[in-house]
């Protein structure tokens, strides 16, 4: 699936929906590690990004996203509009991430689908 067909909005600019498929997903549960603990902790020290962190969580939602994508297109879909992220604490240190949406059939506006068609 294409990224530019996936928006957090609800419509597609120059697509018209024709089908909704329901809700689709990807979902990860992630815990820190011992070793990214301590380099967390040592670069708080200093304050500022906590690469260590903020590369474990873009790491995550990339894979919550593309699970998501994965499933929309199990689905039959070839858009998802609604797109959200949710994180969930399950535990100290282990994290739920979720990445979900609406898994839609989108037309370009003005093509004439096939059975639309006269014959």
């Amino acid at each position: 699936m294409l990224h530019a067909m996936i928006t957090t909005a609800f419509t597609l600019p120059g697509y018209k929906l024709t089908e909704s498929h329901g809700i689709c997903r990807g979902l990860l549960v992630r815990s820190r590690s011992v070793a990214g603990d301590a380099i967390g902790s040592l670069e708080s020290v200093f304050g500022g990004d906590i690469s260590v962190y903020t590369d474990l969580c873009e790491e995550t939602r990339g894979e919550a996203y593309i699970l998501m994508s994965d499933h929309a297109d199990k689905m039959g879909a070839n858009a998802i509009i609604g797109m959200r992220y949710d994180t969930t604490e399950l535990k100290q240190g282990l994290t739920e991430v979720l990445c979900y949406g609406t898994a839609v059939t989108a037309v370009r506006e003005g093509r004439v689908q096939r059975e639309d068609r006269q014959e």
